[in-house]
């Protein structure tokens, strides 16, 4: 395995990834603050962007990872695969803007958006664009270009922050000058549906800096070919959707399981504490966005089985660290999030196992990639979604968000085991289970000193972060950190 190859590469992807997410954290304080609790406004901005997840794995039905796979193949020529994914997901694309814009009231009303058809529509065009821009995206990543990846990411999210910055912290500013900006302003839930329309322009704008590779549309279309990339791709569909269903599910079905204003309050917090948890996924990304290109293009090299079991073991032991530094550090994360949503960071820890599992899985997830049973990911993760459904529709008129958080760890467990121990019999892969077993046992052993601490410090919740026992609660968790950095050290060292 080329690790200085993937170092290099995760550096680059996970700065756009990291900087970009931090960037778009930081509106995440602003909206808590700006948008209160009970008004379930936040409510609506986590069910609409739910949707829109959604909707991004329908319109690019596997195609991301389909055009690495073709791209690698002997034989096949990588422009023509470029071309026929692009054309594939832009036609599709376009026939559902066709089908959403000609039915937008009925489907607005069935979501619960009747008084806002705009909203739906304005998110309509968007997954559409981001499903085109995710073929482009991959295009660069299998070209190995990470620095234009960056580049593009940031040329969304630089002014998406600016725009929603003057929107929240500005405009409230010029109302008395400008009347008419006050009436907008409260046309649209006070700023909330203007989050759609700011997300719109940038996306659309990202587009243009895809000229070059715009012009691939134009190198052909070759049926025979993609027959064979839909043959491939069509599980890979299901897998996204039913992927993606384990991780927005929850907030899409939440209105409808606690209707009312009180669902949205209740979802508005489970949404706003998510997205500190949400930091566990940038490393999974990162990693994601690195290490799935080297996979395939070595996949033709005997060794490949020791590259996954190699990756697998570097995933687990610095996601832990990433599980360990979120909750070492909560007393300082809190203040991503207004404090009228505190009381759901009890999601928080139960929410990033979830995450875990997840990542777990998608690198278990490479068996079946590679020996071209993609049908297998389909069911897999249709059995993890059933789970974590099953437990929100059960849980959540009973116990509110708490429900979403362990539905997510139920289901993402599920697929978890169900593919490793289906993936050992189907592509045998030598894991290193004893080595990863001793990081999870000492980060256990760790996380449960720092929770001693914490209740011998008296620290909660409310707790301010200047208080001499969060300050000392800190401090020993800052150790404890460091326990753990020092003991990957050496043994990343003892083993090179």
């Amino acid at each position: 395995m080329n690790l200085k190859s993937l170092a290099k590469d995760t550096a680059i992807y996970g700065l756009s990834s990291i900087v970009g997410r931090f960037l778009n954290y930081l509106l995440v304080p602003i909206y808590t603050t700006k948008i209160a609790a009970e008004s379930g406004g936040y409510g609506i901005v986590t069910n609409l962007y739910a949707y829109t997840a959604f909707f991004l794995a329908l319109l690019t039905f596997g195609m991301e990872t389909t055009l690495f796979r073709f791209c690698n193949k002997d034989g096949e020529d990588d422009k023509m695969v470029f071309s026929s994914a692009l054309r594939m997901v832009g036609s599709v694309g376009i026939c559902f803007l066709l089908i959403v814009f000609a039915l937008l009231k009925p489907i607005s009303g069935a979501l619960g958006y009747a008084a806002h058809p705009e909203y739906v529509g304005c998110m309509a065009i968007i997954v559409a664009l981001d499903a085109f821009q995710a073929i482009m995206f991959s295009r660069l990543r299998q070209q190995s270009r990470p620095v234009k990846f960056m580049c593009l990411k940031f040329a969304f999210i630089i002014p998406n922050v600016l725009l929603n910055l003057f929107i929240f912290m500005v405009m409230p500013k010029m109302f008395g000058a400008h009347p008419a900006l006050e009436q907008m302003y409260v046309r649209f839930d006070y700023g909330v549906g203007l989050i759609f329309f700011v997300n719109l322009i940038c996306t659309a704008l990202v587009t243009f800096g895809f000229a070059k590779e715009l012009r691939g549309i134009f190198y052909g279309f070759d049926k025979s070919l993609a027959k064979r990339m839909l043959a491939y791709t069509w599980p890979l569909m299901l897998f996204s959707i039913v992927g993606i269903l384990n991780q927005v599910a929850d907030k899409m079905l939440f209105p409808f399981l606690m209707p009312g204003e009180e669902g949205k309050v209740q979802l508005g917090i489970y949404g706003a504490c998510v997205k500190i948890a949400m930091l566990m996924s940038l490393l999974t990304q990162a990693f994601r966005y690195a290490y799935e290109p080297i996979v395939f293009n070595g996949s033709r090299d005997k060794n490949s089985p020791e590259t996954l079991a190699d990756g697998m073991k570097y995933f687990v032991i610095f996601i832990i660290m990433a599980f360990l530094a979120v909750m070492f550090y909560l007393p300082i994360l809190k203040y991503f999030v207004g404090s009228g949503y505190w009381e759901g960071l009890k999601v928080i820890p139960i929410v990033m196992a979830a995450e875990i599992f997840m990542g777990i899985y998608f690198n278990l997830s490479f068996w079946y990639k590679l020996t071209d049973k993609t049908w297998w990911g389909a069911i897999l993760s249709a059995i993890g979604a059933a789970v974590m459904i099953a437990v929100n529709v059960i849980g959540v008129p009973r116990w509110g968000y708490m429900a979403c958080a362990w539905g997510g760890f139920a289901g993402y467990g599920t697929a978890m085991v169900l593919s490793y121990f289906i993936g050992q019999k189907k592509f045998p892969i030598n894991y290193d289970i004893a080595g990863i077993f001793r990081f999870l046992v000492l980060a256990v052993l760790l996380y449960g000193i720092s929770v001693s601490l914490r209740e011998a410090f008296g620290v909660s919740v409310t707790t301010p972060l200047f208080d001499w026992h969060c300050i000392a609660y800190l401090a020993c968790n800052t150790v404890l950190l460091a326990t753990y950095g020092s003991l990957i050290y050496k043994s990343l060292r003892h083993a090179a």
